[in-house]
């Protein structure tokens, strides 16, 4: 039961940030790569704030998934690395948290690029 009420929370929570973002595109003139950025910007500035690590309790990978968990990450990795290695960890801090991720996402889109066919459009 905890685990139905969990995966509840997360679809909750990952589903309002994507209807955010969905909003945003059909009611604004944004483009889609404003909204992005935004939306990483947003998950910075609640990080730095102390906000989105509750977020992130609360709702599991429904807020660590997104674009705004993706700027958590980075403004954490910001953090620590300051503390560790005090103002030049404002330059490496951001690398060292997300080097993971920005790996699978180059390799994914290496793999597909290897594996697909691309069309002219």
């Amino acid at each position: 039961m905890i685990m139905v009420l969990m995966l509840i929370k997360a679809f909750l929570i990952g589903g309002a940030i994507c209807v955010i973002g969905q909003l945003l595109i059909d009611i604004t003139k944004l483009t889609p790569a404003r909204i992005l950025v935004s939306f990483v910007c947003l998950g910075v500035l609640l990080g730095a704030l102390g906000l989105y690590d509750r977020l992130a309790d609360f709702a599991g990978a429904g807020a660590t998934l997104p674009l705004t968990g993706f700027g958590n990450a980075l403004a954490t990795g910001v953090k620590e690395a300051v503390d560790k290695d005090g103002f030049m960890g404002i330059f490496t801090g951001p690398f060292t948290a997300m080097a993971g991720g920005v790996t699978v996402a180059v390799l994914s889109g290496l793999i597909t690029a290897l594996v697909t066919k691309s069309k002219d459009k």
